[in-house]
């Protein structure tokens, strides 16, 4: 009887061992599907509120005080003994990120966005993987081996991508809605076309890539910042604050007068609060984590699906048109951003049958490693040292016994 205790006792461990295996592994892949169903309401909230005559640059402001102060107390109470030391490259290297992606992007995604639609602006932004990409090649955090398959479908799948969002500027085609089953035709049907809409489009499209370019470079910085400064709720309030202060002071430039700042329990609260909790403040966090497990390439392979949930969501609540070149274009950029993902996929596989190879996402770690491996040698070899002086000094038990004999 007792064995059968045992052995059920045994199973169960070992099926909860299973389970929790499985839950590391998968980890960052529920972290990401999680974010994008989150972030999809970035773009319903941000499209209403521009439609309603709100300032981007006030927004801005209120969206990234508010995700400040949400997750402020949780750093402070959870990261207050892991919280490492501020030094002035990490103090730096977070201003930088508060204007990259706070200031810089935000604003040109939301000025994007008022020209085009959600639906078009959550599409384009999938060409973010191949702006990483190209940019941690400029900054020779990736190597490009043409003989390689891997590093060929990661450069092939940068062009196709560039080339999907090219047909999104340019082509918009006749649109129609998912949930009204009378299909609107505009632009002609894609004969004739409408010059006014397509110079829009045209303009909405460069303004969101401007946006992704800034967006890379943040995904890039912060992968480097988060090793350098591995308490991700800290990090994520301090880019807040950050962007907050920086928007700040664009917002008192762009909008001088104090009626653009005025702010009551309407959308002018509701859409900051969401946007700043969730879109900023737990994304952040978020994305810190995944950046910290799998890289900064794959915390992007996961934004077809939120272009996917905004499409939706667009059509049903924002009466948005989906055109024909949108679809087109998202689909080739989709194909592209998932040439990148393998490639890159292919690159983690490579580095994990490397066992003594050092990290090749970052060059940057290297500076970190040296000075550590090289200290707890010097220290490892005083202990050594200390160690052989106190055996000399101890008199040996055999030898005193034959002196006494």
């Amino acid at each position: 009887m007792g064995e059968v205790v045992r052995t059920e006792k045994e199973s169960s461990v070992g099926r909860m061992k299973r389970i929790i295996g499985w839950l590391s592994k998968a980890k960052p892949y529920l972290l990401m599907i999680g974010l994008q169903f989150g972030m999809s309401g970035n773009y319903i909230f941000g499209k209403d509120i521009l439609d309603r005559g709100m300032s981007r640059f006030v927004f801005i402001v209120y969206r990234n005080s508010m995700a400040a102060f949400f997750l402020a107390p949780f750093a402070f109470f959870l990261e207050r003994r892991s919280r490492p030391k501020m030094t002035v490259p990490v103090f730096l290297q977070i201003m930088a990120l508060g204007f990259l992606e706070p200031v810089f992007n935000q604003s040109f995604t939301y000025l994007g966005m008022k020209y085009t639609s959600a639906s078009f602006a959550s599409a384009i932004v999938n060409a973010v993987p191949s702006f990483t990409f190209l940019l941690a090649v400029i900054f020779r955090i990736e190597k490009i081996k043409m003989k390689e398959i891997r590093s060929v479908a990661k450069v092939m799948g940068t062009l196709v991508t560039l080339g999907g969002a090219v047909v999104m500027a340019t082509y918009k085609g006749p649109g129609f809605s998912i949930f009204n089953s009378a299909t609107k035709l505009q632009d002609g049907g894609g004969g004739g076309t409408n010059p006014s809409h397509n110079n829009s489009q045209t303009s909405g499209a460069m303004y969101i890539l401007m946006g992704c370019g800034a967006l890379s470079g943040f995904y890039i910085l912060q992968s480097v910042t988060v090793k350098r400064y591995p308490a991700e709720l800290s990090l994520a309030t301090l880019i807040c604050m950050s962007g907050a202060l920086q928007a700040t002071a664009v917002a008192l430039v762009a909008e001088p007068h104090s009626h653009f700042w005025a702010i009551g329990f309407d959308y002018r609260l509701y859409a900051p609060l969401y946007t700043g909790i969730v879109s900023s403040g737990i994304a952040y966090y978020v994305q810190g984590i995944v950046m910290k497990l799998r890289g900064p390439v794959f915390a992007t392979a996961f934004n077809p699906l939120c272009m996917i949930i905004v499409a939706a969501l667009g059509s049903l609540l924002l009466h948005e048109l989906i055109h024909l070149g949108s679809i087109i274009g998202a689909i080739i950029i989709a194909l592209g951003l998932y040439s990148v993902v393998w490639g890159k996929a292919k690159d983690d596989v490579h580095s994990q049958s490397l066992p003594h190879s050092a990290p090749t996402d970052l060059h940057d770690d290297h500076d970190d490693i040296k000075p550590h491996i090289t200290a707890h040698s010097m220290d490892q070899l005083q202990l050594d040292l200390q160690l052989s002086k106190m055996e000399a000094q101890q008199p040996n038990p055999k030898l005193s016994q034959l002196s006494t004999r």
